[in-house]
């Protein structure tokens, strides 16, 4: 059997003490040189072990400081089968930040099938616990859904895009979800409160009235602390049939 790398045995030293509490979150860890000394490895060792355990998400690098334990993240999890297909937000409060009108265009365009250049209106709105952001939510619909009519965004504020929608002709019967994961974006980490360039959960989600896509949308939130909640059911099997 191969022997085991020492920096994943060093790893395993400083996790253990993590996971269990005997290291509370804040407590800085020994140097590179001291853990050198002290477990009586290489310092490249040390450097390599306490990467390895800031991947992991136990402990940050502070510039100038040095290793710390980190503190556990809250976890949120978002409904994603909520019977009104609404923003799935789950516990968070919602706390709309504007609608604007802009022009669709790249891959805005592609899902909801429309030329570059066709007026949209994208309505911006965060979900808070407290008054701390964890998710961002972004949407879009054609403007010419709803344009000369009290049911725009700009209008109707608490009004929900099924009921606006509807409103004017365009009944929702069909969603369509696509979740990934990509790195957050400049304009978004301003309105989120937490750097760019972090992984983040998107869900992106699409309304349908029939084949045409009416709205889509983009949830965003910390890939650390967002859970998507799915319950799904299923069609009961049939008993069987009366005896011949």
């Amino acid at each position: 059997m191969a022997r085991r790398p020492r920096y994943l045995w060093l790893a395993e030293q400083l996790r253990t003490p993590i996971l269990s509490g005997e290291m509370t979150p804040g407590t800085r860890l020994p140097s590179r040189t001291r853990l050198a000394r002290s477990y009586r490895v290489s310092e490249q060792i040390s450097r390599t072990a306490l990467r390895l355990l800031v991947t992991e998400g136990l402990v940050e690098s502070r510039p100038g400081s040095g290793y710390f334990v980190r503190a556990v993240p809250e976890v949120f999890r978002l409904s994603r089968t909520d019977a009104t297909s609404g923003s799935g937000l789950g516990g968070l409060s919602r706390e709309r930040v504007g609608t604007a009108q802009e022009r669709s265009s790249g891959r805005l365009s592609a899902r909801l099938r429309l030329r570059d250049g066709d007026p949209v209106y994208r309505t911006t709105s965060r979900g808070l616990t407290g008054d701390r952001s964890v998710t961002l939510h972004l949407s879009w619909e054609p403007a010419v859904l709803t344009a000369g009519t009290l049911r725009t965004p700009f209008d109707s504020v608490d009004v929900g895009p099924l009921d606006r929608l509807g409103a004017v002709g365009h009944r929702v019967d069909r969603v369509v979800e696509e979740v990934g994961i990509r790195t957050l974006h400049d304009s978004e980490a301003a309105l989120l409160d937490i750097p760019p360039g972090v992984p983040v959960l998107v869900v992106e989600r699409t309304h349908f009235s029939g084949d045409r896509p009416v709205e889509t949308s983009d949830l965003i939130g910390s890939a650390e602390q967002c859970r998507l909640l799915y319950k799904l059911s299923l069609a009961r099997p049939r008993g069987p049939g009366p005896p011949t």
